[in-house]
């Protein structure tokens, strides 16, 4: 199952359908994993996509129009429904995770994390200063929040902790992104500038440690096999239509 492609992360719906964005194009490229058949999706109501998240059969997708983010939610067929703007509110334009409820949240910048809603944005949870923008993504029902240098945490669906690790990470390395396949697996994808070269790592969902990680490769596409094996791959023969 392809995780990340060029960098950026894959979303699964189920076992069939793979969503993802590529850099400078505005849509969503879907794959359906069964047929091979690739689709071009929002191509008319997007113009900066990056991140996506499904839930219960709606498509969550991270834009930016004008200078302005928002988070815009598509039908499981992909017809426009709504913007929840996060412009003013959101320290990192593309980085969000959909809650069980609905609520997007995002990180603020005074320590917060917010939930955003259709008319109301509350707190969801409190978090260490740092002067990096964090990574954020649904895991498990509930949030999971990384801020390279300092901690990776994962909340419920209330904000409560269930586990937190300090995460460390080398002079010169660097998280492009994270992403949570279709049986929950979390995976960050860490670059080295130096050398251009790009690993992927699995952790525990239980307690966050790292449980595998990749072979290096020069290019930021990988997948995670049925046995949890991840692989560099080429990104080619998942844009073919």
């Amino acid at each position: 199952m392809l995780i990340f492609i060029d960098g950026r992360a894959v979303t699964a719906s189920g076992d069939s359908l793979l969503a993802f964005t590529r850099q400078g194009t505005p849509e969503i490229v879907v794959r359906d994993r069964r047929s091979g058949a690739v689709y071009r999706r929002g191509t008319n109501t997007l113009l900066s996509p990056h991140h996506i998240q499904e839930l219960d059969g709606r498509w969550y997708v991270s834009d930016v129009e004008e200078g302005a983010a928002s988070v815009v939610v598509f039908s499981g067929q992909w017809d426009f429904e709504r913007r929840i703007p996060v412009q003013g509110v959101a320290a990192a334009a593309h980085q969000f995770a959909v809650l069980p409820s609905g609520q997007v949240v995002v990180e603020a910048a005074d320590q917060r994390l917010v939930a955003v809603g259709a008319d109301s944005v509350t707190t969801f949870a409190l978090v260490e200063g740092s002067d990096r923008t964090g990574l954020l993504v649904a895991a498990l029902g509930g949030v999971l929040h990384a801020v390279p240098g300092r901690a990776i945490t994962l909340y419920n669906a209330q904000g409560n902790i269930r586990w937190r690790l300090p995460w460390e990470w080398a002079e010169g390395v660097y998280v492009t992104d994270i992403a949570v396949d279709g049986q929950g697996r979390i995976h960050v994808l860490a670059g080295e500038a130096r050398r251009n070269a790009f690993r992927c790592f699995t952790l525990s969902p239980t307690t966050g440690e790292v449980i595998r990680w990749s072979e290096e490769s020069a290019a930021a596409t990988f997948v995670v096999e049925r046995l949890g094996e991840l692989k560099p791959d080429s990104t080619a023969h998942w844009i073919e239509g």
